[in-house]
């Protein structure tokens, strides 16, 4: 019963509990089973707040056996990043210096979730100060890809994709600047989306310099990640929206997936963007994925878009220093501004973006950056630069049983697109599967 629950999705969990065929308590028990019989391999949850969890669970079945009204996420558990605020937990970032700060009070993700009536399990591990394509730190040590303890989850949101992934919780979030979410749900196998920039208020995300915003740090976004499609919309939905602080955000509408018509989509599929040849298994994923979308009307063809955006890229980040100059600093977005509007003139022809994520699934521990080699976040960094949503969804494993996922880019605003082509490829393709 305890993998039963803990594997199943969280939009599936609230509906068994609004029909009253299984506990809010239940549902977080078998939850904290699963933690305490995988996480010492997996070190996915670096701060559990179980005794909470436990008695808020106990409330929300209180009120469900008054008839009060059930939130969207009614007793279901969730877990997230350690550089998202939470009340009353440690939130250390896995830096040292940090290891005693306790916030206060929530991010604005994290309320709207609990606001919806989900559970806080706890806090998910990370590298130093949240960012980092490996998940690692001197806090809390390495997190394992629940697939293989040999290869890493990928970061810098590896800690809370290895805990959904485990089934540790159906749901969580992350954040996202250049492959932090969509890295880490295809090493694990799961389904993700980075927002469009502005879409969901980053109130509460913190790193080395604080609280971050769309001025200092506009590629960062919190990102959902889930084992279905569906949970990942949803969750999107209700965190979604201005909060009255965080300035950078719009108040656009957020379309509902369902609605959109596939066959009318025209989609852009690439498998080498010139920088990283990806591997057989990977360009496999991909045209199956292609295929699919063809099969269901869409309009399927080759074509890459403007190139440019890893180098950019690497720009920015070189800027994060003191290396660079004024001059040179204002010539760089010079250049940003310059690439946002020529990749949006791109979506005049083309509603979507079908690509890789990764030039391959999971690989081990400390191999991500090899000397020498250009960083192999080149599929995601584009979309990051442009501020454009992106989903992941798993199509495929790799000869080795890891799982292979894809990238689906859509125009800004446009979540519904991505989301609704994530939901046709998961039922087409078989999205999560539970490791072994």
């Amino acid at each position: 019963m305890t993998d039963e629950l803990s594997y199943q999705s969280a939009t599936a969990l609230a509906q068994l509990m609004r029909a009253r065929e299984v506990t809010a308590v239940a549902v977080v028990e078998a939850h904290l089973r699963r933690i305490e019989a995988a996480n010492g391999d997996v070190n996915a949850i670096v701060q559990l707040d179980a005794e909470r969890a436990l008695a808020q669970a106990a409330t929300a079945d209180g009120a469900l056996a008054r008839g009060e009204p059930a939130g969207p996420l009614h007793g279901v558990p969730f877990t997230v990043k350690d550089n998202l605020e939470a009340a009353g937990l440690a939130m250390a970032i896995g830096a040292p210096g940090r290891a005693g700060v306790v916030p206060a009070g929530d991010a604005t993700a994290v309320a709207r979730l609990r606001a919806a009536g989900a559970i806080l399990l706890g806090k998910t591990n990370c590298p130093r100060y949240g960012g980092g394509i490996e998940t690692d730190n001197e806090v809390y040590g390495r997190t394992n890809n629940p697939y293989d303890l040999a290869p890493t989850p990928g970061g810098s949101s590896g800690g809370e994709a290895a805990a959904i992934a485990a089934g540790f919780s159906p749901l969580g979030l992350g954040t996202d600047s250049g492959a932090s979410v969509r890295l880490p749900a295809h090493f694990c196998g799961l389904a993700c989306v980075k927002p469009t920039a502005g879409r969901v208020a980053v109130t509460g995300v913190l790193d080395d310099g604080g609280q971050i915003g769309a001025l200092g740090d506009p590629r960062t976004q919190i990102g959902v990640l889930a084992r279905a499609v569906a949970d990942v919309a949803l969750a999107l939905a209700l965190i979604a929206g201005p909060d009255g602080r965080d300035a950078g955000v719009a108040p656009v509408a957020l379309a509902d997936p369902a609605a959109v018509n596939l066959d009318r989509l025209r989609v852009a599929v690439y498998t080498d963007d010139g920088l990283a040849t990806p591997t057989p298994a990977t360009i496999a994923a991909v045209e199956s994925a292609a295929a699919a979308l063809r099969a269901a009307g869409a309009a399927v063809e080759e074509a890459a878009h403007p190139g440019g955006g890893h180098e950019l890229t690497i720009d920015v980040w070189r800027s994060y220093g003191d290396d660079m100059s004024a001059g040179e600093l204002y010539s760089l977005l010079r250049r940003w501004d310059a690439y946002r509007s020529e990749m949006l003139a791109f979506t005049a022809t083309y509603d979507l973006v079908l690509c890789p994520v990764f030039p391959s699934p999971a690989l081990p521990h400390g191999t991500m950056n090899k000397p020498g080699e250009i960083d192999p976040t080149s599929f995601t960094t584009p979309y990051s630069l442009t501020g454009w949503p992106a989903a992941t969804v798993r199509c495929g494993s790799s000869p080795e049983r890891l799982p292979t996922g894809v990238q689906l880019v859509a125009p800004p605003w446009r979540e519904e697109l991505a989301l609704a082509a994530a939901i046709r490829l998961e039922r087409d393709l078989g999205g999560w599967q539970p490791p072994a």
